[in-house]
This record gives structure tokens, sequence and C-alpha cells, in this order.
């Protein structure tokens, strides 16, 4: 048999689907393994993405950065961290955080700037603080690219936290690592497929919240819509 059809009768045995080791066993670690990556990642990036946005300091230091952690090997940063470390769930969410923060310190940070500065201007003639124009103004009209930072880190994150299972984790990834040790190809197989899924389906979520947060900063049109006089004046 094809390693595509047993990866299907894998998928389709309900004893995949329950137990401890079962699949929405397995989905829960791995979200919880991403939840707790953005909360990390989302403590540093956002306040320092918009204080990057708002000011227009740093810029410069947070590109270079980001780009120096993009480059950093996630696994190779999980092995150094675990053997500083030791085994448990310090070692792979402090690697999946230098993951995310680059994606979400860029988006909250260029939605910030996004902003039109004779809105800023406007915003500040009318009297309000620097706080003010940051949370009434600049947040709100720049949600749509934050969305988009917070929605790209997480994909990366969720295709990557199957390295959780790699220092004897859970998550997703514990079919990938156990398929290849016992040489159980449509486990591994299965384990892909289904970390695919769930990242689309986190994709589509992010795309509803983006396209909503689109529409809320998109600028309302009042139209005077006052009826034309057509009254015509009678003949004479």
């Amino acid at each position: 048999m094809s390693v595509v059809t047993d990866t299907v009768d894998w998928l389709l045995d309900a004893d995949r689907w329950s137990g401890g080791g079962g699949v929405p066993t397995r989905v829960l670690e791995h979200l919880g393994y991403t939840g707790l990556t953005m909360l990390g990642a989302a403590a540093v990036a956002v306040p320092l993405g918009l204080y990057i946005g708002h000011t227009g300091r740093l810029r410069s230091a947070a590109i270079g950065l980001t780009g120096a952690l993009r480059a950093l090997p996630t696994l190779g940063v999980l092995t150094w961290f675990t053997l500083l470390l030791g085994l448990g769930l310090a070692a792979p969410i402090l690697a999946l955080v230098l993951l995310a923060v680059p994606p979400l310190l860029a988006g909250i940070y260029s939605g910030v700037e996004s902003v039109d500065p004779q809105t800023v201007d406007a915003a500040r003639a009318q009297g309000m603080t620097e706080w003010q124009i940051l949370r009434r103004v600049e947040v709100p009209i720049g949600l749509p690219l934050m969305i988009g930072g917070l929605r790209s880190a997480t994909l990366q994150v969720v295709a990557t936290a199957t390295v959780a299972a790699y220092v004897s984790l859970g998550g997703l990834g514990r079919y990938i690592f156990d398929g290849q040790a016992r040489r159980d190809y449509p486990e591994m197989a299965a384990g892909a497929v289904l970390v695919v899924a769930l990242a689309l389906v986190l994709d589509g979520l992010f795309a509803l919240a983006q396209a909503g947060a689109q529409r809320a900063a998109r600028p309302s049109e009042h139209r005077s819509t006052a009826p034309s006089s057509t009254s015509s004046s009678p003949t004479t």
C-alpha cells in the first residue's frame, strides 16, 4: 500500500482520536505551546513596536535585531537552551519566542507608522496627549497591519512548535518524531498533515479578523443625502 493510503487509514483510525496520545490531546498541547509563545513574544514586541512606530526611534536597531533573530536556526537555539536549562517547557518556549518576535514586532511598528501624519497632527491640534493619540488614533487605524504581523508570527510558531517533541514534550510533533524513531512513515505524514490543517484553520481565522479590522479602520463616508428640491413652479 502507498504511504498516502496508509496515512489516510491512520487518520481515519478511531483509536488515534482518543486517549492521552490522541489527536485532540496533541492539538491542544500544540495550541498551548503556541499560545505561551505568542504571549511571551507579545510581551516584548508589542510595547517595543508601539514605541518605535509612534516615536520613530530605535527603528534601525529593531530592523537589525529582527534580521539577526530571523537568521537563527530554531533547532540549534532549542538545543542550546536545553543544554542550559535542561529538559522541560522553558527551552522550546524561549526558542519559539525568538522566532515569533521579528514578524510580530515588524507588524506592530509598521501598523503605527502607516497612519497618515496629517491625522496624527490633527489629533495633536485637538489637544490629545501622545498616549491618547496612540490608543485612539494610531492603534485602531494600524490594527489590520498589526493583525497581519500576529498572523505571520502565529503561523510560523505553529509550523515550528513541532520541535517541542525533540525535547520529549507533546504536541503534533510527537507523531513526527515518534514516527521517525519507529520508521512509521504514515504516522510521520499524518503528523505533518495535522500541522498543516491546524495552520490553515488559524490562518482563516486571522484572515477574517484582519478583514474585520480593515472594515473598522476604514473611515465612514457620511454622504450628504439631502433631497433635491425639484418642485416646479406653476406656469402662468
